[in-house]
């Protein structure tokens, strides 16, 4: 596991390179994240050639994020987590952390320290995160952001004096610098810095990282049942991007469609997929492509089964307005989606609700919001429209995240971690 005392430390930047490293070297590389995250799997799926699966000990058990490592490292050389926020934050405390999986899967940690104001000071920092939790192994320590030769020798012997493994740094490097755009991480950025490969493969020890003398044996691989049910899923570069590889690796034959394009049939079609992304981004093409937009509204009306996350659910309704004008969507659901900078407000979180006896989990990311209906015009922001379940955090407090049925529709803002 890639790791940090803190976001911004740069284990993105470390974990990435060094996936697209050992992926130039020939080996098969399998990409795992920590936490509910779908923008640096994109990036993890573009150097490694193969799909990033999220690890989350909230939305699923600890047994269940074992029987995930196990099933998708099989046939993998190497595996590499990346962490999310600082090693120990979590939901409450240090549950559900980066921290908690590496404990959970028995993962010898890699930290990557921001060094660019510090030397000796960094000696604390290591003792505590290497001590704090016995069931956690710091493995060793890689710098970020170091200024020169000489500082890096101050910092190897912080190590030396901790007898923490070092196995190298990356240089203060401007265009090392990852750029963010909208809710994260760019990805449509998606070639990986030759001088970024560079700098890991003359600065950092890569091959001692690959003989940690460690390997994860489970004691069986979990057998997995195929879901029989026909989905097809929406599925593009940003409009509707936001999938968990498990989710679609479940279904027996899922098919798929860009709602950008192309017309889909339903002929067969048990459940209509429509996860998240960044619809808003690409209204334009969606209004455009009239035909796929009236045949979901017939699907819905005639009965047939969907469900709708984040961007999905805002594609089902009446319209998307931004500060461009008002975008008509498929108009299934009685509501406008405000996309408007100045109706911007993040709301963030783990969410659970019970429906119909059955518990879902999943999260929430988004800026965007209700607008309220006059006279069939979407003119103000207003109230978040009725649920038909109470939904609550990862610490069980209500929040106002709606839940919305129409007939056999299911949408909300939540991404669900299994549908």
């Amino acid at each position: 596991m890639i790791a940090a005392p803190s976001s911004g430390s740069g284990k993105t930047t470390i974990a990435r390179g060094l996936m697209a490293l050992f992926t130039e070297k020939g080996y098969k590389v399998q990409p795992f994240k920590c936490g509910p995250d779908y923008i640096d799997t994109k990036f993890h799926e573009a150097v490694c050639g193969r799909p990033s699966v999220n690890l989350d000990t909230f939305m699923a058990t600890p047994e269940h994020v074992r029987e995930l490592f196990a099933h998708y490292a099989q046939e993998a050389d190497v595996c590499v987590v990346e962490g999310m926020m600082g090693l120990f934050d979590g939901y409450d405390r240090d549950r559900g952390s980066s921290a908690e999986i590496a404990a959970t899967l028995g993962l010898p940690v890699i930290l990557v320290v921001d060094a660019r104001s510090a030397a000796y000071s960094v000696a604390p920092l290591l003792q505590g995160f290497s001590s704090f939790r016995p069931d956690v192994h710091i493995a060793g320590v890689i710098f970020n952001k170091v200024g020169s030769e000489r500082h890096y020798a101050m910092l190897r012997q912080v190590c030396d004096d901790l007898r923490l493994t070092c196995y190298g740094y990356l240089p203060k490097e401007q265009s090392l610098e990852t750029g963010s755009r909208y809710l994260g991480l760019d990805f449509s950025e998606t070639t990986e810095s030759r001088e970024l490969i560079g700098l890991l493969e003359t600065h950092v020890e890569w091959q001692s990282l690959l003989r940690p003398n460690w390997e994860f044996a489970p004691s069986k691989l979990p057998v997995w049942t195929k879901q029989t049910p026909s989905v097809l899923v929406a599925r593009n570069q940003e409009s509707f991007s936001f999938l968990y590889q498990e989710t679609i690796d479940r279904f027996r034959e899922p098919r798929f469609f860009d709602p950008e394009q192309d017309v889909p049939s339903f002929d067969g079609i048990d459940l209509l997929y429509l996860p998240g992304g960044y619809p808003e981004k690409h209204l334009e093409a969606l209004v455009e492509n009239e035909a796929c937009r009236k045949a979901i509204r017939a699907f819905a009306e005639r009965g047939g089964r969907i469900v709708a996350e984040c961007g999905g659910m805002m594609y089902l309704c009446r319209s998307i307005v931004t500060d461009t004008g008002d975008y008509p969507m498929c108009g299934v659901l009685p509501y406008s989606i405000s996309a408007c900078k100045a109706d911007r407000r993040l709301s963030l979180g783990y969410r659970r609700f019970v429906l119909d006896g059955q518990e879902y989990r999943g999260h929430e990311f988004h800026y965007t919001q209700f607008f309220a209906e006059q006279s069939g015009k979407a003119e103000h922001l207003g109230e978040t429209p009725p649920s038909i379940t109470q939904v609550y955090n990862a610490k069980g407090e209500p929040v106002s995240t709606p839940v919305l049925k129409y007939k056999n529709v299911l949408a909300s803002y939540t991404h669900l971690y299994q549908i």
